[in-house]
């Protein structure tokens, strides 16, 4: 079968910076796979080049098998949905007309519902919005169109809490019922954990870690409590992030601990806490390499 996905190879060099370098991803659908990074990392210009609005230095991008450079029968099938969406001097019933024309799996009746919960002026000219009401245009023509391949990129820029999770909410209600491949790019990780199915890291251009969601929850395990009786538990474990203060110390634990490491925590009076989606990837940010713990207990 053919993946709704497939970047192979891909590079994108700019004169005096190296955006992505040699990226390998496969994406299969219906799925909602979060990517995350820092600023800069090489998310914006993947999905860019996925949508062919940016032509890679090298490699390839297939999209249902093909390209989608100058591809009308494959862009009409994605929406791509910016942080730094731009439109045209024209009014919002305007814009949602003309998305409507370009998507073939437009609901007017959703973009209607979408509208009115998200308080959108029809009749005003998108200029005259503030920047969360135009981005909150971007996701009334982002989930109305029912794309089979739907990008988004940071799409909440100045929706606040409530709203984004007005939006957080309506895609996951749309992907039940009208399932699509939904690659999300965001900063707000733990604002979306609940949703993702997979989670693929770009750091510095290249993909660190690409894995099932419920495969990374709980491989990282913070352990907190008397400095002994940690090292008893940890010792021989990768870990990161040791801190002490007196006879305290907290230490995360690389690898998930099983129900004899939670008996024995328990035994030694420790706190065990899974790192959230949020942490997990800070440490998988980390360039700092994870040793193995051999100091000997007291």
């Amino acid at each position: 079968m053919t993946a709704t996905i497939t970047v192979s190879g891909l590079t994108r060099r700019y004169r005096h910076h190296l955006a992505l370098d040699d990226v390998g991803l496969t994406v299969d659908g219906p799925s909602i796979t979060g990517l995350v990074g820092r600023n800069g990392a090489g998310k914006t210009t993947l999905l860019r080049i996925v949508a062919a609005q940016e032509l890679p230095t090298a490699g390839r991008v297939l999209v249902f098998g093909a390209s989608p450079i100058e591809n009308d029968a494959v862009l009409r099938r994605m929406v791509f949905v910016r942080e730094d969406q731009t439109f045209p001097d024209i009014k919002v019933r305007d814009a949602l007309k003309a998305a409507s024309w370009f998507h073939p799996h437009w609901c007017g009746e959703l973009a209607e519902t979408l509208i009115g919960e998200f308080d959108l002026p029809t009749d005003r000219a998108i200029k005259r919005l503030s920047r969360g009401m135009r981005s909150a245009l971007s996701i009334v023509i982002g989930l109305a169109a029912r794309a089979e391949v739907t990008l988004f990129d940071e799409p909440y820029a100045g929706l606040d809490a409530v709203a984004r999770r007005l939006f957080y909410d309506r895609l996951l209600a749309e992907y039940a019922e009208h399932p699509r491949t939904v690659l999300l790019s965001t900063h707000l990780i733990d604002e979306v954990a609940g949703l993702l199915e997979r989670v693929v890291m770009i750091d510095r251009g290249r993909v660190v870690l690409d894995a099932a969601a419920d495969d990374i929850r709980g491989e990282w395990t913070t352990v907190s409590g008397p400095s002994a009786a940690v090292e008893q538990l940890v010792a021989g474990r990768p870990t990161r992030g040791r801190r002490r203060i007196a006879s305290q110390e907290s230490v995360i634990v690389a690898g998930a601990l099983d129900d004899i490491d939670h008996l024995r925590a328990r035994e030694l009076h420790l706190r065990v806490e899974p790192l959230s989606l949020q942490q997990v990837v800070v440490q998988a940010s980390n360039p700092a390499a994870e040793e193995p713990n051999d100091r000997t207990h007291a």
